[in-house]
């Protein structure tokens, strides 16, 4: 099954159905897979997809991605040193006209000071975790999710990978949160950024686990827009080249999203889009390991 769900990833199947259709006449797929060339196919769709829900809650997408990080570790091809983190917007599988008034809202929302916003007082009918969520004024807000990453520096291969609900906040939570993945707290290690990581508190998270802040700074300073990065930080010898390998995760969300057909998730909750998300995550670093691997051999 995890065979067949990465065919589904790299080769951008958009539902189970068309790919089991394929499994009954691509000899490529049946031999990857390890079906016979003259047999029926294995799977009912309507099975593959309840049995993908056993491999969801064993967490094989993550079990999955560490192993194909550590055999990327053992072949050299990973900076233990230098990394970079970012996030991006993944559409839901839902619609605006979905959300409707929750029936029992929370006495105190989540905003300043207890202010209720939109994500306390409604909910989607179709989506009950996704949130309605904008980038930037200038977008329009959309029922969303925040997909993360952390790669390193040296191939651009994804070493963390998670999914969150929409928030203002999610990319730094979820950075910390992906952090005891790169750091142990004893060794130095760098951590690329843009803007959106320019928050005292998160830098200060950053500090505490020798973690150095690679992260972009304001052109123009304000109350509301402070940079906070340290002399020592700014002056960083690797600083400037943290900036230039920044492109490398746009390059993974381009690839997720474009290729492995994450644009708009065909599930349903904030776990199964998860799941799926690591293991995207997961195929783009073996298809990078093939290309690396040969000229690393020779």
């Amino acid at each position: 099954m995890l065979r067949a769900l990465l065919l589904q990833v790299l080769y951008g199947r958009r539902s189970e159905r068309l790919l089991m259709e394929e499994m009954d006449y691509n000899l490529l797929f049946r031999w990857f897979v390890g079906l016979e060339m003259d047999g029926a196919a294995v799977w009912d769709v309507t099975v593959f997809t309840k049995n993908r829900e056993r491999l969801l809650a064993g967490e094989i997408a993550q079990k999955f991605l560490q192993a194909v990080v550590e055999q990327a570790r053992g072949a050299g091809l990973l900076s233990d040193e230098h990394f970079t983190v970012d996030g991006t917007l993944i559409e839901a599988w839902a619609n605006r006209r979905s959300f409707v008034e929750k029936k029992d809202p929370p006495e105190r929302g989540t905003g300043a000071r207890g202010r209720k916003l939109l994500r306390d007082t409604h909910e989607s009918k179709t989506d009950p975790e996704a949130r309605l969520f904008r980038r930037s004024r200038a977008a329009e807000s959309r029922p969303s999710y925040l997909g993360h990453v952390i790669t390193e520096n040296r191939n651009g291969l994804v070493v963390a990978a998670s999914v969150t609900q929409s928030s203002t906040k999610a990319e730094r939570e979820a950075a910390l949160a992906m952090l005891p993945q790169i750091s142990d707290g004893r060794r130095r290690v760098t951590l690329g950024a843009d803007k959106g990581y320019q928050e005292r508190e998160f830098l200060e998270a950053l500090r505490g686990q020798r973690v150095v802040p690679h992260v972009a700074e304001y052109a123009v300073v304000s109350k509301h827009w402070p940079n906070t990065l340290r002399a020592e930080e700014r002056e960083d010898p690797g600083y400037e080249q943290s900036q230039k390998k920044r492109k490398r995760v746009e390059q993974v969300f381009s690839w997720i999203k474009h290729v492995a057909g994450l644009r708009q998730t065909k599930l349903r909750g904030r776990r199964r889009v998860d799941w799926m998300f690591r293991l995207a995550a997961s195929a783009l670093n073996l298809l990078r390991m093939a290309r690396l691997l040969p000229a690393t051999a020779g």
